[in-house]
């Protein structure tokens, strides 16, 4: 990754984190209606759901458990959850997003995988399954999301927590989780961090 980079600071109940994130992004704030999309790569946003889904976490009792996120982009809650003790493993689609998620994560003193995962074709993923948790923050930018996140959710983990600033593909993703799982959803601003028991 050559783009210059920029420091942001994240304030947890459990201390600061800090995350490098591309500087053209961080032009970009997560700021406006839930509509809004970057022209920027997504995964180099700082967006305000990965920070609640984080805040989330913090101070959760995660030692010894195994932790997925999905689509991690800057990967502030799989930083979150290493924070509390998990073995994490952050995918993303982007191989420059998981470079600087690894690199964030030695930043704030914690260790996690990467794993390059095309929700299309998970069976790697997969077969690293059992996970204890799933994690996601802002996912649902298009509603093509939402059937393969249904399928993977399942064959993952027994419990997913999926945060998002109510986009309209994922109010199709929860009307139809509702109708398979429990869901207990928690409003933090504009963000809705969805806990699913998927069993």
């Amino acid at each position: 990754m050559r783009d210059a980079l920029i420091n942001q600071s994240i304030e947890l109940p459990g201390g600061e984190l800090r995350v490098l994130q591309p500087l053209e992004s961080a032009e970009l704030p997560d700021a406006g209606a839930v509509e809004w999309a970057p022209i920027a790569p997504y995964w180099s946003v700082l967006w305000r759901s990965g920070v609640a889904l984080a805040r989330e976490l913090d101070g959760v009792a995660l030692r010894g458990l195994r932790v997925v996120e999905l689509g991690c982009g800057l990967a502030v809650p799989s930083i979150a959850a290493a924070r509390a003790g998990a073995t994490v493993l952050a995918t993303d689609t982007c191989a420059d997003a998981l470079t600087l998620a690894a690199r964030n994560a030695r930043a704030n003193g914690v260790l996690i995988e990467t794993a390059r995962v095309d929700w299309a074709e998970p069976d790697p993923l997969v077969r690293q399954a059992p996970f204890d948790l799933v994690l996601a923050a802002d996912v649902f930018y298009e509603r093509a999301s939402v059937l393969p996140l249904l399928s993977l959710l399942p064959r993952l983990a027994p419990e997913a927590w999926v945060a998002d600033p109510a986009r309209p593909p994922a109010g199709a993703f929860l009307e139809e989780a509702a109708r398979r799982w429990s869901v207990d959803t928690r409003v933090r601003g504009v963000v809705r961090i969805h806990r699913l028991r998927l069993g």
